[in-house]
């Protein structure tokens, strides 16, 4: 009888954890949407104060549920020497959230090589991505076309994956929401749709 209820507790409350990975370059807003994205899906968390958010070195991590699904964030740190171990994360993720600062046109350029080493590898090949035009609050800023445009020659290496390019302010929470349910639904369509290169014995 034990065991039937146990089994009837962890069908009814267990959750299927996905691993999101949260990339961009330094000073993008990666940390705060992070911090956003906790306090708007967690009750009890209280969050930092998003003015004191300093640049991440190293590794933040969050948890978030949304219905059935937990999702685990790996908040990666945006600096040059940084980036090279991004793909050390990617055999384990089932989504990446690519941050963009556009109020910094002088450093889109750099953002874009980033992102194109990103998605060129293979590891990551057919993974649900949300591009995030953030800062959008900020007179004066980039939007989602100019980022489109930019990012344009791009777009034979994201191929058909699930792809959204949102507007974001992370400051204030606008587009979090939505960004993140969105993500849910792709990575969830996606893992029942093809399995991951990194399953494939």
């Amino acid at each position: 009888m034990y065991t039937l209820l146990s089994g009837l507790y962890k069908y009814v409350f267990q959750k299927d954890e996905y691993c999101i990975l949260i990339l961009g370059l330094d000073n993008a807003g990666k940390t705060t949407f992070l911090e956003q994205t906790k306090t708007k899906f967690s009750k009890n968390y209280k969050g930092m104060n998003l003015s004191k958010i300093t640049t991440t070195v190293g590794l933040n991590i969050g948890t978030i549920d949304v219905g059935k699904a937990r999702l685990m964030f790996w908040d990666l740190g945006g600096q040059e020497e940084l980036q090279s171990l991004w793909d050390k994360y990617y055999a384990e993720s089932h989504g990446v959230i690519y941050v963009i600062d556009s109020t910094d046109e002088e450093r889109l350029a750099e953002s874009k090589e980033a992102f194109e080493k990103m998605i060129s590898s293979e590891v990551l090949e057919g993974v649900p991505l949300l591009v995030l035009a953030n800062k959008q609050d900020v007179e004066n800023c980039m939007s989602v076309p100019d980022i489109k445009t930019a990012f344009s020659d791009c777009a034979p290496k994201i191929g058909k994956r699930d792809c959204l390019v949102q507007p974001c302010t992370a400051l204030t929470g606008q587009g979090v929401n939505e960004g993140i349910e969105w993500m849910v639904k792709c990575v969830i369509r996606n893992i029942h749709r093809t399995p991951r290169q990194k399953d494939i014995t």
